[in-house]
């Protein structure tokens, strides 16, 4: 019998709870719902099964969240079947099924009811690959019942490959086109948890004593680095490993449980060689199943300081002592690095905060999960950038200075949707121009999304007109700003201290219109923020922080016109970031 009584949902799992009622009340829409780790995923889940009509199907990937997500539902409505080889049960005659995916695609035959509700746990693991197991079982679902509803929970809504795994976000933004679910429906900060004493304050830090250098590493297209060239590098870091984990011995004489997250089998051999004196157990993916449940009872006892681990303790794994995280692998992936970071967010007896120690330099921000992309740079923080076309407040990573003004954004696209057709709005603070159309696109696209033509790579065509002889490229190492004779004179100096000059009147209408055409856009540190009315170079010099200086000039040499500039590149990162420089 049903038992509401049993289980207290805290303020915004009932928020949960009802926004996930509202929304197929209204819509048949898929549906995802964001809550960090350690905000109780499992006790909206259960509620939802009490509350929904008709048969309710729980999936998730590991048998510990199975485990997990059938306790809270059990505590609600004992109407319950678990459907999981790894825990030997196989039932599906309950109101409510808690299965595995690997079961559950293995027996598609056995899910032949009509159920009304499917609740995905951990659902950024589902892709749009129709063959996968969870394509598969959910088109099994829909064929028995063409109107079921199906909802997805989650602390990490992105995918590598695909970005957000959302299509919209009830807060008015863009997800992915790609997006698995159509609309995200709830969403909850980790700050929120943290301020409310819901999760354990944390203390993040780059490597102390050491870092490893992982810049040498070429950022994937699709999926995280290659573990075969993180463990090469890693292998000729051995120093960096010895300081860092002599550190961390240090460190843990004050903490309850340390979580190490190591890159590769060999480096995490090496860890353990390295903590031969301390107590420590190692769990990688061939671990025997046996071995890595004793050594988990173990290190949750505190028999066990130290749990250094290969791609295991992300996700189903829960030791609320844990106080210390170090992450000494790299990850292209910020779901990752916050599922890592979360396993020591939970609540314990004498835990005042969870030190998380970046050894990798990862960059991502505990704190901004709705940004997915790693910081720009160190010092980055997340920033509220306004559409100066629609309005909407987007979130970019970006830097302040000590009031908290903005100093520069890296922002590319509005994400705000608009009309009543919720479309992307269509305004670029950035943007890649169609020689061929003229169309605005993004700075990273291959063909114009107006004409579909190809777009010139940036080395592809530097390496063409290099082949010249009349052709030079400018590294510019400074840019200075001066007037002269009432007009502002733009310097460019590069590392041999050759200089070149752009010169630009302000006396007219039409002459500080090409002064925004061709400097103050380009060189903008906010775009989309709103631009002073320059009339004059000493107002330009004034607000001279706000114009950032291009990596490159291209430069041709002209008959009786000498060197003239062609092109500039801004955060260039190609193969001619070290080219030549320009010659008298």
């Amino acid at each position: 019998m049903p038992n509401a009584s049993s289980l207290q949902l805290r303020d915004y799992q009932q928020q949960a709870v009802d926004a996930v009622l509202t929304h197929f009340r209204r819509h048949q829409s898929s549906a995802v719902i964001v809550l960090p780790t350690g905000a109780g995923k499992s006790i909206v889940i259960a509620e939802l099964a009490r509350v929904a009509r008709g048969k309710v199907l729980v999936l998730t990937h590991v048998k510990e969240l199975v485990e997990q997500n059938a306790a809270k539902v059990e505590l609600l409505d004992d109407d319950l079947s678990i459907y999981a080889a790894g825990l030997k049960q196989k039932m599906v005659h309950g109101k409510t099924v808690v299965a595995s995916i690997q079961s559950a695609a293995r027996n598609l035959a056995v899910f032949n009811d009509a159920f009304s509700l499917v609740i995905i746990d951990e659902c950024h693991r589902v892709g749009d690959d129709e063959q996968s197991q969870y394509q598969t079982l959910l088109g099994e679902l829909q064929r028995h019942n063409p109107n079921i509803r199906v909802l997805g929970l989650t602390a990490t809504p992105y995918r590598l490959d695909s970005g957000y795994i959302y299509k919209r976000h009830y807060h008015g933004k863009v997800g992915s086109e790609n997006g698995v679910f159509e609309d995200c429906i709830f969403e909850l900060p980790l700050r929120y948890l943290v301020k409310k004493g819901y999760l354990t304050p944390p203390k993040t830090f780059d490597g102390l004593s050491a870092q490893y250098d992982f810049e040498q590493l070429s950022r994937p297209t699709q999926g995280d680095y290659s573990a075969t060239e993180v463990d090469a590098l890693i292998h000729h870091q051995g120093r960096a490993t010895t300081a860092i984990i002599e550190q961390l011995i240090q460190l843990s004489q004050h903490r309850q449980g340390v979580i190490i997250f190591a890159a590769s089998v060999r480096h995490a051999a090496e860890i353990m060689q390295l903590l031969q004196n301390a107590s420590a157990e190692l769990i990688t993916a061939d671990t025997p199943a046996t071995k890595r449940e004793l050594a988990i009872a173990e290190f949750r006892a505190k028999r066990i300081k130290f749990m250094v681990n290969v791609a295991v303790l992300t996700t189903g794994f829960d030791a609320p002592h844990v106080d210390l995280i170090a992450i000494l692998r790299p990850t292209a992936s910020a779901g990752l690095y916050q599922q890592m970071a979360g396993r020591g967010l939970r609540l314990a007896p004498n835990k005042q905060d969870c030190l998380i120690i970046d050894y990798a330099a990862n960059g991502f921000d505990l704190f901004a999960p709705e940004i997915p992309q790693a910081k720009p740079a160190s010092n980055a923080v997340a920033v509220q950038v306004p559409c100066p076309e629609c309005g909407f407040a987007n979130t970019f990573w970006g830097k302040v200075d000590n009031d908290g003004d903005i100093i520069e954004h890296f922002g590319r696209r509005c994400q705000g949707l608009v009309g009543q057709s919720a479309v992307q709005c269509q305004f670029r603070f950035r943007a890649k121009i169609c020689p061929d159309c003229g169309a605005e696109n993004d700075i990273a696209a291959r063909n114009c999304n107006s004409c579909q033509s190809m777009m010139v790579d940036p080395d592809k065509r530097l390496k063409e007109v290099l082949s010249s002889r009349h052709h030079h490229l400018f590294r510019v190492d400074t840019m200075l700003l001066t007037a002269q004779d009432g007009a502002l004179r733009v310097e460019y100096i590069d590392v041999e201290g050759n200089q070149f000059s752009e010169t630009f009147r302000l006396q007219t209408a039409a002459q500080r219109r090409a002064l925004y055409a061709a400097f103050l856009k380009q060189h903008d540190c906010r775009p989309g923020l709103k631009l002073a009315q320059y009339k004059t170079a000493d107002d330009v010099i004034a607000d001279a922080n706000r114009f950032k200086q291009p990596d490159l000039l291209l430069l041709q040499r002209k008959a009786k016109r000498g060197w003239q500039l062609i092109d500039k590149f801004f955060d260039y990162q190609g193969r001619y970031q070290i080219g030549a420089n320009f010659r008298d």
